[in-house]
């Protein structure tokens, strides 16, 4: 690679990366985005069952943890989704709701990737990937050496992501850059993340993965109603996921397994009408019964529902609607989808992106202390972030 002077090196060639490089080289900049992976956008291409949750219909601060709950406003506000929908449906993309106000690609995530891909060369971007960053010093500007050589720029943006899923080529680089140029970490760990439970706390599970169900996650305040999974070491599905980012390091869920109803009152009302029904198998009317059954030990599963008193009603329906459970950890970066923490955001312009103390450099996309729910979230914060960076490029 021959040495260059560049307006930007953007370093990731992800969503947020290749989408920033894209929206700068518009705007007449001469960019250069470099990847130490050969493909480029392999997140993209597995994301969403490999059809791309592409972005939400529907975006606010809510959808995202931050030390910051504010910073993301401002991106979220100039890039929104129906910018990028625009996009999609200019490309020719068909795409739907799933649910939730999710969008997906009808075909193949391999459309998005081929657009921004496309955007980037119209726009004159170059791409170079398999090319591993070495050093990174700054003196009157950049100095980016690689692999294959060295170039300069006015501004650098980092955007390689965190630290989920390591063997597509996740790296925690951009917070080692970051906090070369005196930016704060916030502390990291996964998220959207399938739990792992262990010893008594996993044995009554034993026997039901596979098994899923509708459901209320909940942790505190904060509550996802969608389905719960059982796998083959504890929990997953999309309420567990989503309620992973917000449960701490020893912390407890509450699962609601009949969202909507007061167990006790449903079981009140089949003691009257089915009083000759057995537990197991009243409850086995809105539960998987083999979820059923493994909740109910015996010689409780076998009581006939008329002959037990109600106190014991009560307590059953508490642990429906109120099933505690305490997870031994999570399936760790190796599972997560996302990264939760990462660069400070007190150290960066919310409408820029830009570090407040490092004139010319940048941090975009899940790198920055941002995190979005399950649901498309994390993919309109990287065009958001993106987007904003490259209006200041």
């Amino acid at each position: 690679m021959a040495h260059k002077h560049y307006d930007a090196v953007i370093i990731g060639a992800g969503a947020a990366g290749l989408f920033c490089a894209a929206m700068a080289g518009r705007r007449g900049k001469k960019i250069l985005v470099l990847d130490h992976v050969v493909e480029p956008g392999a997140k993209i291409l597995i994301s969403g069952g490999g059809r791309c949750n592409f972005t939400n219909a529907k975006v606010g601060g809510e959808n995202f943890i931050s030390k910051n709950p504010n910073f993301c406003k401002s991106a979220l506000a100039s890039f929104k989704p129906q910018d990028f929908i625009a996009l999609v449906e200019a490309h020719g993309i068909k795409y739907h709701e799933k649910k939730l106000g999710q969008l997906f690609c009808d075909n193949s995530a391999k459309e998005i990737l081929a657009m921004l891909l496309g955007l980037c060369s119209a726009a004159g971007v170059e791409l170079r990937t398999g090319h591993s960053v070495t050093e990174i010093s700054k003196a009157e500007h950049f100095r980016v050496e690689t692999t294959a050589g060295t170039v300069e720029s006015t501004a650098l943006v980092l955007a390689t992501g965190g630290l989920s899923i390591p063997k597509m080529g996740a790296t925690g680089f951009s917070y080692e850059m970051a906090r070369k140029f005196g930016l704060g970490i916030v502390e990291t760990r996964p998220g959207l993340v399938p739990l792992v439970f262990t010893g008594e706390r996993w044995a009554w599970m034993q026997g039901l993965s596979g098994v899923s169900f509708d459901s209320i996650a909940s942790h505190g305040k904060r509550k996802f109603r969608e389905n719960t999974l059982f796998t083959h070491r504890g929990l997953s599905g999309p309420a567990i996921l989503q309620i992973s980012s917000y449960l701490p390091p020893g912390g407890a869920l509450v699962l609601d397994m009949l969202p909507g109803q007061d167990a006790y009152e449903v079981l009140l009302e089949r003691k009257a009408s089915r009083k000759k029904a057995e537990l197991k198998t009243v409850l086995g009317e809105f539960l998987p019964a083999r979820l059923a059954h493994a909740l109910l030990q015996p010689p409780l599963g076998n009581h006939t529902i008329g002959d037990m008193p109600n106190k014991a009603l009560r307590n059953t329906a508490e642990m429906i609607n109120r099933f505690t459970l305490t997870p031994a950890g999570t399936e760790g970066y190796a599972k997560a989808e996302v990264t939760v923490g990462g660069v400070d955001t007190d150290g960066l312009f919310s409408k820029t992106m830009g570090a407040r103390e490092v004139p010319g450099l940048f941090v975009i996309g899940e790198a920055v202390d941002v995190t979005g729910w399950l649901g498309g979230y994390n993919f309109q914060w990287a065009w958001s972030s993106g987007h904003s960076a490259a209006l200041a490029l």
